[in-house]
């Protein structure tokens, strides 16, 4: 239980800074209000945003459950996490995440919001990339060497 707790505390501030406070400012920054009316494009957005949450909230389980830790890095997981949505791609939370923005930018019609969805998947392909791949190598050895060789990173397929 105390596991849990702490993955959702991470979740909540990573939620409450990436994917609320500078979506706000970046709105705001750009001069675009809420919609006054809810039509197509608004429903896509929410439905897009929902799926992206969704797939959050079953990453932070997952890590919990299977990973024995949470997903953040000082308090990393003690097992390999290669079950439920990390089985299809390495990193469904960070997917997840751009996946909900990307689902703002729908709603609210944000060129911006859609320009730090790019900035924000950069900074983590780079995190990705640079810290947490070389990390998981050195945690896990062979077991991640196979699991990196079945399971893409950002699409389902190897590497």
């Amino acid at each position: 239980m105390f596991i849990l707790i702490r993955a959702l505390t991470y979740w909540t501030l990573f939620i409450g800074f990436v994917l609320i406070a500078v979506p706000a400012q970046v709105l705001e920054a750009s001069g675009l209000a809420r919609p006054e009316e809810i039509g197509p494009q608004q429903v896509a957005g929410l439905l897009v945003l929902a799926a992206g949450a969704v797939l959050n909230i079953a990453c932070v389980l997952t890590f919990v459950t299977v990973g024995k830790g949470t997903p953040f890095p000082l308090d990393p997981p003690r097992r390999l996490v290669d079950r439920g949505p990390y089985a299809i791609i390495r990193n469904p939370m960070f997917a997840g995440a751009a996946l909900a923005l990307s689902g703002a930018a729908l709603y609210y019609g944000s060129w911006w919001l859609l320009g730090y969805v790019g900035f924000f998947f950069t900074v983590t392909h780079l995190l990705v990339v640079t810290y947490e791949e070389p990390t998981l190598r050195q945690t896990f050895g062979d077991d991640y060497a196979e699991y990196r060789a079945h399971v893409g990173r950002w699409w389902p397929g190897g590497v």
